[in-house]
């Protein structure tokens, strides 16, 4: 049998580590969201500050980050209809501000992602909600979540 980490990728990379870099990823492009958003700051600019105040050498997990938050900024309007559309009885703004932005990363992962599949993008979000936020919020997220990747993807 083989142990977590002796189990490799078709293009020869340990599948744990990326597993965990892109975990680490979505954790700190969280952070950056969560950030400007509590601030009313802008993505980019709270992105550029995170990315300056890191020490040498960048983690690894950085590229992803970066892709995380700049995509969320891009697509921002299409990402907020959906969250809108699909979460039945909440407004965007009655939503927590952790929850808001773990939506938003996934929807990005969802719609604009294809190296990342649909359940995994969801249960990332959800895992990241359970340690992260409320009771309630991984059951929310991963309804609304589910509702998109059925519907709107």
């Amino acid at each position: 049998m083989s142990s977590p980490s002796s189990r490799s990728s078709f293009t020869g990379g340990d599948v744990t580590a990326a597993m965990t870099a892109r975990r680490k990823a979505r954790k700190r492009a969280l952070d950056v969201l969560y950030q400007a958003d509590l601030r009313s700051e802008p993505r980019a600019a709270t992105l550029s500050a995170y990315v300056a105040n890191l020490e040498e050498p960048k983690p690894q997990y950085l590229p992803y980050t970066v892709e995380l938050v700049e995509g969320v900024e891009a697509h921002t309007e299409r990402i907020d209809e959906l969250l809108a559309t699909y979460a039945e009885g909440w407004t965007l703004e009655r939503m927590p501000v952790i929850d808001r932005n773990l939506a938003r990363i996934a929807v990005y992962e969802l719609l604009y992602n294809d190296e990342i599949d649909k359940p995994v993008a969801i249960s990332e979000a959800v895992e990241l909600a359970e340690t992260l936020s409320t009771g309630e919020s991984p059951r929310f997220l991963n309804g609304i979540l589910g509702r998109i990747a059925d519907y709107a993807t």
